[in-house]
């Protein structure tokens, strides 16, 4: 068994520096723009490139670039640097001429995906702007997760998983320092905010460069979609889009859908996901992402009791990581909001309304999360077609879902469908595991979650009853909000460990001891 406990805590530090650079780049959207005309139509105008981006990279890249690389790694550095450069150029032509495509054709797509916005006089019209200067996005976007690719390929964690945070520094300080000048001029200073996403996404590539040279990248003038390593990397690359333009077209569904509600249900939805995805990045993506060149080595040796450990091992960290973590914010998601956004623009209603979609999202945490681990079994064997099957059934439970409840409890439909889709999603994985890997009872696992669980309601449940007797002392100003969620938070944890311990379950502490060790 390869223990990836060391990955996981160099990618979790990164990632907690940019998610937490993405909180406040959240905070800063809020405070100066609030919930509603601008944010919806940024939010939609994003939407666009951003689906195409977890297309075209990220996890479609990495699922299949990262197995076919460790393959050419292990014959010469050549081969490793020839694959690597070929993608790289392809990527670029491709994702390039997309881009512009994209930025051409923004009015009509504007149109079709925020056509609910139609009876807001210039929403459509501000998505339209918005969506052609984003466009361009998806390249820098795709460039940055090649090299992310590679660095996880050579074990290198952190640097591609802090480079976010160049990102959202730039997406931070653009909408700043514009607002006053795009205002003076008569312009919505939301434009500020996209020329910042813009250079932020060039930023994130460009930061990674030097760490792809110190480990030994070359680029070769290199074009050619008959190379065999190309091919194979195509071969995983398909099903895996094609499972996930399945999934971006659900989320694009979602969009159209959610456009014709309530002014802000699209800005709740998406407030909501970024501080879901704070746990979902530091720990279920975290873990995944690590795992899957550590599958990809001992799927290549052929040695499949070391493949079912480690992924026993990878389960059971995810789950130790992400379900008392889900268990607080659920617990406390009104507090979590409130500081996070409650200023400026963004009133209590909104915070209330944010609140709720978070409680719902965040329950999918653990299942998202050992979802990640269980695909990187599939696409360790090169086999992206089972993951793709699943995904497909998840959308279809997602739309379903959607259409039939969006008019009975409204956006709160979504984020609700979102988990039940990845209860289902990983289910489907998991009972198709024996093919791979043989025989992995549930039992064990399942028990191991379970008292998981139990610890976890135990801390949040004390967490939210202490937060709302120290808030009542205290008072909802940001000082006394923080000052309450640390004590309450930290009360959880402590309520959490203690009745861990009274369950018996000894592997908290050893994963608590792995994790921090250096």
């Amino acid at each position: 068994m390869e223990d990836i406990s060391r990955g996981v805590r160099s990618f979790t530090v990164g990632t907690a520096i940019s998610r937490v650079m993405g909180l406040v780049r959240e905070m800063v959207i809020a405070h100066l723009f609030g919930a509603g005309f601008a944010v919806d139509a940024y939010n939609v105008a994003f939407r666009i490139p951003n689906l195409l981006r977890d297309l075209f990279a990220e996890t479609s890249l990495s699922a299949a670039f990262v197995p076919v690389l460790t393959e050419e790694k292990s014959k010469s550095r050549e081969a490793q640097n020839r694959l690597a450069s070929n993608v790289l150029n392809v990527l670029f032509v491709v994702a390039g001429g997309v881009s512009l495509a994209g930025l051409l054709l923004a009015p009509v797509l504007a149109r079709v995906i925020a056509f609910g916005f139609g009876k807001v006089p210039g929403k459509i019209d501000l998505t339209t702007q918005l969506t052609a200067i984003l466009f361009p996005f998806l390249l820098f976007v795709s460039l940055a997760a090649w090299a992310m690719s590679y660095l996880n390929t050579e074990k290198s964690f952190f640097v591609p998983s802090a480079a976010p945070a160049v990102f959202n520094l730039f997406s931070i300080l653009f909408p700043v320092l514009a607002f006053g000048w795009y205002a003076a001029r008569g312009k919505n200073p939301i434009f500020g905010l996209t020329v910042g996403v813009l250079v932020g996404g060039l930023m994130q590539f460009l930061v990674q460069a030097p760490s792809v040279w110190r480990k030994g990248f070359r680029w070769r003038p290199v074009l050619s979609f008959r190379d065999p390593g190309f091919r194979r990397v195509m071969a995983l690359f398909v099903p895996v889009a094609i499972g996930l333009a399945g999934t971006r077209i659900n989320v694009l569904v979602n969009t159209i859908l959610v456009t014709p509600l309530a002014q802000g249900s699209v800005s709740w939805l998406s407030y909501a996901f970024r501080i879901m995805h704070l746990p979902l990045g530091l720990f279920g993506i975290a873990v995944g992402t690590v795992a899957l060149p550590s599958l990809s080595k001992l799927v290549l040796e052929n040695d499949v009791a070391a493949v079912r450990s480690t992924l026993s091992d990878s389960m059971k960290m995810v789950l130790f990581l992400t379900i008392p973590t889900s268990a607080l914010i659920a617990c406390l998601a009104i507090p979590v909001t409130r500081a996070v956004y409650e200023r400026g623009h963004f009133t209590a209603a909104d915070t209330a309304a944010t609140a709720a979609a978070l409680v719902l999202y965040i329950v999918g945490i653990p299942f998202a999360s050992a979802l990640r681990n269980v695909a990187a079994v599939f696409y360790a064997y090169k086999d992206a077609r089972t993951p793709m099957y699943a995904s497909f059934a998840s959308i279809a439970l997602n739309i379903v879902l959607n259409v039939s409840l969006m008019w009975v409890i409204g956006y709160l439909a979504f984020p609700l469908s979102t988990t039940l889709a990845a209860i289902l999603n990983v289910a489907i994985l998991y009972a198709l595991l024996p093919r791979k890997i043989g025989a992995m009872g549930p039992g064990p696992l399942a028990g191991y979650a379970g008292k998981l669980a139990v610890a976890s309601v135990a801390g949040g449940g004390a967490a939210w009853l202490l937060n709302r007797s120290v808030a009542a002392e205290l008072g909802a100003s940001l000082p006394a909000t923080l000052a309450s969620l640390v004590v309450a938070g930290l009360a959880g944890l402590g309520v959490f460990f203690a009745v861990s311990r009274l369950l018996g379950l000894s592997e908290t502490r050893d994963y608590l001891r792995r994790f921090l060790r250096k």
